[in-house]
């Protein structure tokens, strides 16, 4: 933007330095000429000062459309499990350019929870939706157990639109530290009773059998239809919904990529976009590629990479949305690192790679954070994850 500016006072400099050098130029005409001739120069005096007034008001008009420093909307791209080699395998493995190439700012996260060097899904979730350190297994509480705000639950006072997606559960540990408040992360069905009450617009991912079979016989999905959502349940719909829109296509956690999965999660997040962009507030979408954490767990490279790689271009789609809405901040991090994942030499040949594992847990590597859009150079640097919360939420209250 400041290189924008300078473009534009050069130019109006310009422009009157030589609509000034034409007067005096032509000053001496003024003395021995009629009075026709001054009055013909003094117009195209007026008409060059009257075009620098207009190229002036179009740059200002252009400033005023487009925030560079405050987002409207903000998409928070978690990939579950993601440290920098598996980022990294999207470069070695992919049939086209990595999206993660085209973001200017770079930074790296320090991710231990307040219980353990190490931490978990859980307790990184909960430091990116309410900007606190917890212990692991905790959704949306303080250590000492406290119920916290949620990111989701803060903007919807400002009556900015949100949404949720995974290839998980909906009530896994990250989508719900962003909805739900609940000591443990394995209180799946507890966890799924804050859904139909809670400020999300949009939702998509698994998990129907915590809304529809459950063990106290409470029928969420009915409380989700009164709640003013509308269900899908066997195919993501082609367009959004005028009311909320519900998704849940699987019963648990929805197939890997190697399953057969396809393009839910491109498609889910440009369905969330379309639906969420009707708000003239703005939104926040949180995205999650849940599953390269699964292939981290399994020490499966085939399925951390196809994860990867769907995660990438679920990105892709981000970016593209971006260039007919630039007041939108693209934020893409990840929880932790799974697997202690190394792109190794294949017995010592330096043209093979040969994907490895160190460990089936997590990992305290540092995680990296990329950013693209308005605030984007808040979020580069080496700090805690809990900032990450507290960044957005500093640039919404400049809004």
């Amino acid at each position: 933007m400041e290189e924008y500016k300078k473009e534009v006072f050069l130019t109006t400099s310009n422009i009157l330095l030589t609509s000034s050098q034409f007067f005096l130029r032509n000053f001496e005409v003024l003395k021995k000429n009629t009075m026709n001739h001054f009055l013909s120069l003094l117009c195209i005096f007026l008409l060059m000062l009257k075009s620098i007034a207009s190229f002036s008001q179009t740059v200002k008009g252009t400033s005023q459309e487009v925030n560079t420093t405050t987002p409207k909307n903000i998409v928070l791209l978690i990939g579950d499990g993601m440290g920098l080699s598996q980022i990294s395998a999207g470069f070695f493995y992919g049939d086209q350019p990595s999206n993660f190439e085209r973001f200017p700012v770079v930074g790296l996260l320090k991710t231990s929870a307040s219980s353990d060097l190490i931490t978990d899904s859980a307790a990184s979730g909960t430091a990116y939706a309410s900007g606190i350190k917890t212990y692991n297994g905790a959704i949306g509480m303080t250590k000492d157990t406290v119920a916290v705000k949620t990111i989701v639950e803060l903007v919807s006072e400002s009556d900015m639109s949100t949404g949720l997606i995974a290839t998980s559960s909906i009530t896994h540990a990250t989508p719900a530290s962003f909805y739900a408040h609940v000591a443990s992360r394995r209180s799946y069905e507890e966890i799924a009773t804050f859904l139909p009450h809670s400020d999300v617009d949009f939702f998509a991912g698994g998990g129907l059998k915590f809304f529809s079979e459950r063990s106290d016989g409470r029928d969420l999905i009915s409380e989700l239809e009164q709640q003013g959502f509308e269900l899908s349940t066997q195919s993501l719909p082609k367009q959004p919904s005028e009311k909320k829109q519900a998704i849940l296509l699987a019963e648990d956690a929805l197939p890997t990529m190697l399953e057969g999965r396809g393009n839910f999660l491109p498609e889910a997040t440009q369905l969330a976009l379309d639906h969420l962009s009707e708000n003239t507030n703005g939104f926040f979408l949180m995205v999650e590629g849940s599953q390269i954490d699964w292939g981290g767990h399994a020490n499966d490279a085939d399925y951390l990479i196809a994860e990867q790689l769907d995660f990438d271009t679920t990105i892709g789609v981000v970016l593209a949305y971006m260039i007919e809405n630039p007041d939108t901040l693209l934020i893409v991090t990840a929880d932790h690192e799974t697997g202690g994942f190394t792109l190794a030499t294949d017995t010592g040949d330096y043209n093979k790679i040969k994907p490895s594992f160190s460990t089936t847990g997590h990992s305290a590597s540092l995680i990296p954070i990329f950013a693209k859009g308005p605030g984007a150079n808040l979020f580069g640097g080496i700090y805690e994850n809990t900032g990450v919360f507290h960044k957005i939420m500093d640039l919404l209250e400049n809004r």
